[in-house]
């Protein structure tokens, strides 16, 4: 009988957090108001993918080579990608001498942004397409080509 509420419980959680997890598919791109590391990006017309991250965070670090290649890849395609973190700056600028980031780095740093969206845990991403419509929302390490693709052509 404990092992069935078990059971029911986790598939309860299960069910909230997929349909948390495409909670914001279909809505419109917020205004960012971030702080860059370096120029800020001109994100009018373009497909956006909105990254949340932390030096401190494995599964972020493990990332952010992956999206290096997909900045590589989409950058002349028009695909702009933001890395958003808390942290302070001069805590990234060291982290960034071992672990470089060729696409933009930027700071929510009182988490507006991140408690817009919710974000419950990191690395989180939002592609949204050219139109600022958010079409997908998940692990960055999950994004497919074919969701890049598509907001691409959106």
């Amino acid at each position: 009988m404990k092992m069935r509420a078990l059971l029911l419980a986790l598939l309860s959680f299960a069910a909230v957090a997929a349909v948390s997890a495409q909670e914001f598919v279909g809505q419109s791109l917020p205004e960012l108001k971030l702080k860059y590391l370096d120029q800020e990006p001109q994100i009018a017309g373009k497909p956006v993918l909105l990254e949340f991250w932390a030096t401190w965070c494995p599964p972020c670090r493990k990332s952010i080579p992956h999206l290096n290649e997909v900045h590589a890849k989409y950058k002349e395609k028009g695909l702009v990608i933001i890395g958003a973190t808390n942290e302070d700056r001069p805590v990234v600028e060291k982290f960034l001498k071992d672990l470089p980031i060729h696409y933009h780095v930027a700071f929510d740093k009182n988490g507006a942004l991140s408690k817009h969206f919710k974000v419950r845990g990191i690395p989180h991403a939002f592609l949204a397409n050219a139109k600022g419509v958010i079409v997908w929302q998940g692990h960055p390490m999950s994004l497919r080509e074919a969701d890049i693709e598509k907001a691409l052509a959106e």
